[in-house]
């Protein structure tokens, strides 16, 4: 007997099949979290699962970045410290890493093309728990005991895997924006939504202009800070950019997704400038051009809730990114209707892809994108590079927006240029 996926199976292998998607469906239908765990493989509870591996593994690189030292002596015994002192600084953020991305490259390998929830590969995803916990400890263990040469290396690989996650999660956010801005522009909703988006669009605007004015008035006290000057104003010159191309007359996109652009494009800004100015500074002229500089230098409560704050948003993003597969799928692919009850939710492949770059994302956020340097306690994303990093990502976010409102045209205008005569 042939299944839907062409393959052969036994005459009762429909009927398991059959009992396993009805088993999934009522798994799903449990309002309780425990129950749905309890009960077995379920798609939708493994990405909670996973994003509690993920989070522990950021805890665990935390812990070996600020409080490991006191185990040295134990590694340098096992001769695989060299004597550093910063084995268990930034090595042990990447040896954890480096674990971290072992266990989702090997599920990303052991899940990638499943697209039936009969697949014996969803059962892999979505259970035997014990046994890939076990498979997580063990390569993180493994990790540890690799010579100081291999970690380097994978520290420098880990810059361009951490820049591949951040392009995924851009593309996401942007995805995203415009995905909103289309439902409440769509015929069906455009009447409903008119004030709504007037709200938003508005209110987007206002939070964008001001906190323009405050990173001018935090970070430019100086005529002489001319890269913060640079950096806020071209900002605003984007956010003008992305407004004037969305209301062109041949785009119409409204005011809605620029609006929301905008938040992002001066939330990057602010990032940027706010992250050199907690280690090093941008400017020559030092401190003087960033009025919160001394404070940013204490560690107190409120710099611990930003670390906080800066972890959960990680495995946050990394998870939301991980489950939203569809915006990189074309979408002939989304299925036409027929035998959708037995699909996988989402995919599973490109789940754990976006979970392996995200470990080398928090490895290179934990050591502030720098593998030669230890950074402070309690911080996270901070230093120069770490600045230029969220100025480019706001630059090429920008330029991914504008591709994307006239790409269409350009496509379309070309096809009718080139299409040969009837």
């Amino acid at each position: 007997m042939e299944s839907a996926a062409g393959v052969v199976v036994p005459a009762g292998g429909s009927g398991s099949a059959s009992s396993r998607i009805e088993r999934n469906n009522a798994v799903l239908k449990d309002p309780s979290w425990f129950g749905q765990f309890r009960n077995g493989s379920n798609p939708w509870m493994a990405r909670y699962v996973y994003a509690l591996i993920f989070l522990s593994a950021n805890l665990l690189a935390w812990a070996a970045r600020d409080y490991g030292h006191s185990a040295l002596t134990e590694m340098e015994r096992l001769k695989v410290c060299d004597g550093k002192s910063d084995c268990l600084g930034v090595e042990g953020v990447l040896r954890v890493s480096l674990g971290c991305f072992v266990f989702f490259i090997l599920m990303f390998l052991l899940t990638l093309g499943t697209s039936k929830l009969q697949d014996p590969r969803d059962a892999w995803h979505s259970g035997w728990w014990s046994a890939k916990i076990a498979i997580w400890v063990g390569v993180t263990l493994l990790a540890f005991l690799l010579p100081s040469t291999m970690v380097r290396i994978y520290g420098e690989i880990a810059h361009f895997g951490a820049g591949v996650f951040l392009l995924i999660q851009l593309v996401s956010v942007i995805s995203f924006i415009t995905w909103i801005n289309d439902r409440c522009l769509s015929e069906k909703n455009a009447e409903r939504c008119h004030i709504h988006v007037m709200v938003v669009a508005t209110g987007s605007y206002v939070i964008s202009l001001v906190g323009i004015i405050m990173m001018y008035i935090w970070y430019t006290p100086d005529p002489s800070c001319l890269l913060n000057i640079f950096f806020i104003t071209w900002s605003l010159v984007l956010l003008q950019l992305m407004t004037s191309v969305s209301l062109h007359p041949k785009i119409n996109a409204g005011f809605l997704a620029p609006g929301l652009m905008g938040l992002y494009v001066v939330f990057l800004c602010w990032c940027a400038i706010r992250r050199q100015a907690q280690q090093t500074s941008f400017e020559p002229a030092g401190e003087i051009c960033n009025r919160k500089a001394e404070a940013s230098k204490r560690t107190d409560w409120l710099t611990i809730i930003s670390f906080v704050i800066g972890l959960l948003a990680i495995v946050i993003a990394t998870f939301s990114t991980g489950i939203d597969s569809q915006c990189f799928q074309k979408s002939e692919t989304q299925g036409s209707g027929e035998n959708e009850e037995d699909e996988v939710p989402y995919g599973y492949g490109f789940f754990h892809f976006v979970f392996a770059t995200g470990a080398m994302y928090f490895a290179m956020l934990l050591i502030g994108w720098n593998t030669h340097h230890a950074i402070k306690k309690w911080t996270i994303d901070v230093g120069w590079t770490s600045a230029w990093v969220r100025i480019v990502n706001e630059w090429l976010a920008v330029c991914v927006y504008v591709w994307m409102l006239v790409a269409p045209i350009i496509l379309k205008s070309r096809r009718a240029g080139g299409s040969p005569p009837v």
